[in-house]
């Protein structure tokens, strides 16, 4: 008796809190897009922490590039590992967010071929939320990748003539720019729904890019034909801003370069990423 009486009593709050929910006159407001977004934000993040294997890549490409790079090539190259890292880390910085956009759009694929998706699209929020929320957090990655560089590059010796305002300009801009490109693995992500596949699509895209450029070395030495590629490479003028920015030796054209081509790919690509994922059943 004494038992039934207690559990009794502990039931009466919460019936009472259950009927004054049931008997709201006006139902809960709904989730506007930025709090939606930064709910699923918050999910990839939660991902991260339950699976922190998804970190390995963030890790490892920043690292493999800026050590390696530096002692193989800076003593031929510049004399000596020092003088090297003035050229490659603003690169292997740009490099490192670059090949790091991939795993969102891969995340994305798998979500898509699981029953949360249609769950999410279910729900009574701008569809949007779910794919920016996704993205949002990948701009953690892109800054934890960031900071690998620049930390790594300081204990081998760089030492930024642009400061620490200059160094956060430049990660500011590479991350603007991985952005941008994460709206492409989305869209990609979306049109084929397997996370491998979207792997093996931006590593074709990526790779070349990503060597036939001016992050390891001057085009200068190059053959006239691969000059005229890497000039025109996106990679390179996004290293050439973030060189500029970090070694405090003019970068206004290749920083508006960027802009404009961080803007001319989210144009692009965000309102059609929205669109397929809209057209998904």
């Amino acid at each position: 008796m004494i038992t039934s009486t207690a559990t009794t009593s502990r039931d009466v709050p919460e019936t009472r809190r259950l009927d004054s929910l049931l008997s709201l006159s006006e139902p809960p407001r709904r989730a506007g897009a930025i709090a939606a977004s930064a709910t699923f934000g918050w999910r990839a993040f939660l991902k991260i922490k339950h699976e922190p294997k998804q970190l390995t890549d963030v890790i490892a490409i920043p690292v493999v590039f800026t050590v390696l790079f530096t002692y193989i090539f800076g003593g031929a190259i510049s004399g000596s590992p020092g003088n090297y890292l003035k050229i490659l880390l603003p690169g292997t910085l740009s490099l490192s967010v670059a090949l790091v956009t991939m795993y969102g759009g891969a995340r994305l694929a798998k979500d898509v071929t699981t029953g949360v998706f249609d769950r999410f699209r279910s729900l009574s929020i701008w569809r949007g939320a779910f794919v920016l929320g996704g993205l949002l957090s990948d701009v953690g990655r892109y800054l934890f990748a960031s900071a690998i560089v620049v930390v790594l590059g300081l204990v081998m010796g760089y030492r930024p003539d642009g400061g620490a305002q200059g160094v956060l300009a430049a990660v500011a801009l590479v991350a603007s720019f991985g952005l941008a490109l994460s709206w492409l693995w989305a869209a990609v992500a979306l049109l084929v729904r397997d996370p491998a596949v979207v792997i093996s699509i931006a590593n074709v895209v990526l790779m070349p890019l990503s060597f036939a450029s001016n992050v390891f070395v001057q085009p200068r030495t190059m053959p006239g034909w691969l000059q005229a590629f890497v000039n025109a490479n996106p990679m390179s003028h996004v290293a050439d801003a973030a060189r500029g920015l970090m070694n405090n030796t003019g970068s206004g054209g290749a920083v508006a370069w960027t802009l404009i081509a961080t803007a001319a790919i989210t144009l692009t690509f965000a309102p059609l990423t929205l669109h397929l994922y809209n057209k998904q059943g």
